[in-house]
């Protein structure tokens, strides 16, 4: 009898624990991803994770998120994508043309999500925006369909402008056809472009030496990563030689540059997200159009307009998105 009440007790024991795992959720799935960039700040990556965040990804719950940043230094790129390959994320997420390049150059496999500010196709990164085939997609700002608005503001800022100096690295090769349509932009507003390759800090130097040996009257910088990740610098230089520019990203105003129009980097990054998402849950990349940004803004920043002596005309304030005083 004794034996019989045992047993009867461990019977309704284990009945109970295999209902109770019965009716217990799933554990949820750990999904590892990578975001590779050749120099991101925290803010970008913050906004990342965010954007993930609101589509339900906690890390440590449901998600993991390898980040290598490269700090500025090409050369480490390679070893950084190679990495996260041997990690075996099921993402990566590549911001700017060099990070893209070197992560095709790594796998072949393993999706690809690109955040790029320049021209995809003609940089050689994809075929086609509507089938990208491959391991690829991802968004594409296409900034040079703005070189036309960027121009037009600086000419409407300062009318007098005849001589714009370009900054820009040429190493980004997705930005050509922002530089083929700076200079269509120019012939149409009567401008001559004085175009100056930068490649560190010291080229920045060199490069606003070179506009004061010029004497040119305004700026567009190019929003690479070479030139954002030394925005505070190209910005400071702007205002101590009383050059009035133009910049694609408002990281560059928030550092107390004069205004900048372009896609919000926010935005851009929801939609990047939203491609993780979707590979996450079995799309594949091929099947995945690249899509270009739809809002654009205009900042300014009323401080920077004040030390360099301009007023901002009410045609281009009553244009601004945000005027940060």
């Amino acid at each position: 009898m004794r034996l019989s009440a045992i047993g009867l007790i461990i019977t309704v024991v284990l009945t109970s624990l295999v209902a109770s795992l019965a009716a217990a959720p799933p554990a949820a799935k750990l999904s590892r991803i990578g975001l590779l960039t050749f120099a991101a700040g925290s803010t970008l990556r913050d906004a990342f994770r965010q954007s993930l965040r609101d589509l339900g990804y906690v890390e440590g719950e449901n998600l993991i998120v390898e980040t290598r940043d490269a700090g500025g230094k090409d050369e480490f790129l390679p070893g950084l994508a190679a990495e996260l390959v041997r990690r075996e994320v099921e993402v990566i997420v590549a911001v700017g043309y060099a990070a893209i390049r070197t992560a095709q150059q790594a796998t072949r496999t393993t999706p690809i999500v690109m955040l790029v500010g320049g021209d995809p196709i003609g940089s050689g990164l994809l075929p086609s925006l509507a089938r990208p085939d491959g391991n690829l997609t991802g968004l594409a700002g296409l900034s040079s369909k703005l070189s036309v608005k960027r121009l037009a503001l600086l000419k409407e800022v300062v009318p007098a402008a005849s001589r714009v100096a370009l900054l820009f690295d040429p190493a980004d090769v997705s930005k050509a056809l922002d530089w083929t349509q700076t200079q269509a932009a120019s012939r149409m507003l009567g401008v001559m472009l004085h175009p100056l390759e930068v490649h560190d800090a010291d080229a920045i130097e060199r490069a606003f030496a070179t506009m004061r040996r010029e004497r040119v009257d305004a700026l567009i910088t190019f929003g690479d990563a070479l030139t954002l990740r030394h925005r505070t610098q190209i910005v400071t230089l702007a205002t101590q030689n009383q050059l009035p520019a133009i910049y694609e990203r408002r990281a560059f105003v928030e550092a107390g540059g004069l205004m900048a129009y372009g896609p919000p980097l926010a935005d851009m990054l929801r939609q990047v997200a939203v491609y993780v998402d979707k590979i996450l849950n079995g799309a594949k990349p091929a099947e995945l159009p690249v899509e270009q940004p739809t809002v654009f803004e205009l900042v300014i920043n009323l401080k920077t307009a004040q030390a360099l002596g301009l007023t901002i005309p009410p045609t281009v304030l009553l244009q601004a998105d945000e005027v940060i005083q």
